[in-house]
């Protein structure tokens, strides 16, 4: 992700915002509710090659690497819709290579969020999209918008416009731009995720520290890090969140999704999520898997 990617970190505070009182106020509807919180944990993608010989056997062919990815990770953050939607046929091999309780977090193509969202056009294709979504039947997590950096608060009208009517289902939004966080402005935002049942994406990088916000506007948490190669602020902001998610849980939280992102092409990711799923197993009683390696990765050839 080079969204807020910064060449030195050293001046970061990584602290997080508190979680606001709209935030306990929204999970206290469900806190009634005596399900077990529901977590999944992944990567941005399971295409990579780097993993052949670490988390996946040596000699892996691609067309391989999903069943693989699958046994390690319960969940993806489907990027690759952002740039090209699957066919059909392509729809029906994820979801017969993958476990039941496997989920499919698409995101959604920027043909739609960068180009037609304020057209009649842009939800034609929402549609067109979640219908070929279906095709995952119940391994279909949560899709997500991401808003073009450039798209500011001055928008919001149209903003709000494409969400009233969006046909994707369930769907979660991050924002980037900085005027959404100016001014106290992004509760305005906030309250009417929460009215549409849309989840506000929780977005954690060293560069862009205004845009962290702990406003949950669904009981879902979706949450997007960023590490820094493994460094020590990374387990220390995992610890951080793990803190922050034990109270939602108590509050009503019923679903987490957390998504882990490293530098020079998520190599080391699987290595964070090892101590991430560790922990939520502890905190938790998630029994999630331990993502198991077959060699150790090779740390110093990323620097």
């Amino acid at each position: 992700m080079e969204f807020g990617k910064l060449d030195s970190i050293d001046a970061v505070d990584f602290t997080l915002p508190p979680s606001p009182p709209q935030t306990a106020t929204m999970l206290q509807r469900f806190a009634h509710s005596q399900q077990k919180v529901s977590i999944y944990v992944g990567c941005p993608e399971w295409g990579n090659r780097g993993w052949i010989g670490t988390l996946y056997p040596a000699q892996t062919q691609a067309k391989d690497f999903l069943s693989h990815y699958a046994q390690q990770f319960n969940c993806i953050e489907l990027n690759s819709t952002h740039y090209s939607p699957p066919a059909i046929e392509t729809l029906d091999k994820w979801e017969q290579n993958t476990p039941t309780d496997f989920h499919f977090c698409p995101k959604v193509p920027q043909s739609i969020s960068h180009h037609t969202l304020f057209e009649q056009e842009g939800l034609n294709a929402s549609q067109q999209f979640q219908t070929m979504l279906n095709q995952l039947n119940q391994k279909l997590g949560i899709s997500f918008l991401q808003l073009p950096p450039t798209l500011s608060a001055h928008q919001i009208h149209p903003v709000l416009h494409y969400l009233q009517h969006t046909p994707i289902k369930p769907l979660a939004v991050e924002f980037r731009h900085s005027s959404w966080f100016e001014n106290g402005y992004f509760e305005h935002i906030a309250a009417w995720l929460e009215y549409l049942g849309i989840t506000a994406v929780l977005t954690d990088v060293a560069g862009r520290r205004d845009v962290l916000h702990q406003r949950l506007t669904t009981p879902i948490a979706f949450i997007r890090f960023v590490g820094n190669r493994l460094h020590e602020t990374d387990y220390q902001r995992l610890n951080a969140w793990l803190e922050q998610l034990v109270i939602w849980v108590q509050q009503g939280l019923q679903k987490i999704y957390f998504f882990v992102h490293q530098p020079e092409h998520n190599l080391l990711a699987p290595e964070l999520a090892v101590y991430l799923t560790q922990r939520l197993n502890q905190l938790f009683d998630a029994q999630l898997h331990v993502p198991t390696f077959q060699a150790k990765p090779v740390q110093n050839d990323l620097f």
